[in-house]
């Protein structure tokens, strides 16, 4: 019986899903070179908890420069913990970029990385994909050098502008 009902369970599953994940950006490929990056100037939330709970800080840190009347940049992730070793808990500064003649919005911080090296991994692919597809492309590229992926790193996602476009993701970390 399922023999002949397997090409529509292929139209009516497989197919959508497969789908879905090229539009995300899930067969996109990820770029990883040796680059300088920054200065960056951004305002931000702390966070310390679950890694899959990051969102609710990062919109909270949105909503106070929505209050402020302030634009907000690309969005930033600084992870200053690996959740590799914290059992998927991370300790994390999460907000937006600011350039250098705003005003910092009310009860957000202020942070600023300087110019460095770094080892960048860039995909376009949708803001919950994209961070797994950058690790793993950058694990891979820094094994056969003999590196690790080692915290902080610093992640900026930077939107299409356009509801069905995908936007850039881009991890950095300190070479």
């Amino acid at each position: 019986m399922f023999k002949k009902q397997w090409p529509a369970f292929l139209l009516a599953f497989v197919l959508p899903l497969v789908a879905v994940y090229w539009w995300w950006g899930g067969f996109s490929a990820v770029s990883v070179t040796e680059t300088e990056a920054g200065p960056y100037r951004y305002a931000y939330l702390d966070y310390e908890g679950p890694i899959n709970n990051m969102r609710k800080t990062q919109r909270a840190a949105l909503n106070k420069f929505k209050a402020a009347k302030v634009e907000a940049g690309d969005t930033i992730s600084v992870i200053l913990t690996d959740p590799r070793a914290t059992h998927g808990k991370v300790r994390a500064q999460l907000g937006y970029m600011l350039d250098d003649a705003t005003a910092v919005p009310q009860g957000l911080k202020e942070g600023r990385i300087e110019r460095r090296p770094v080892f960048s991994a860039q995909v376009q692919a949708a803001v919950l994909l994209a961070p797994s597809k950058a690790y793993q492309a950058l694990s891979n590229s820094l094994k056969p050098r003999g590196k690790i992926l080692s915290m902080p790193t610093v992640e900026l996602y930077r939107p299409a502008g356009q509801a069905s476009r995908i936007g850039t993701f881009t991890l950095e970390m300190n070479r």
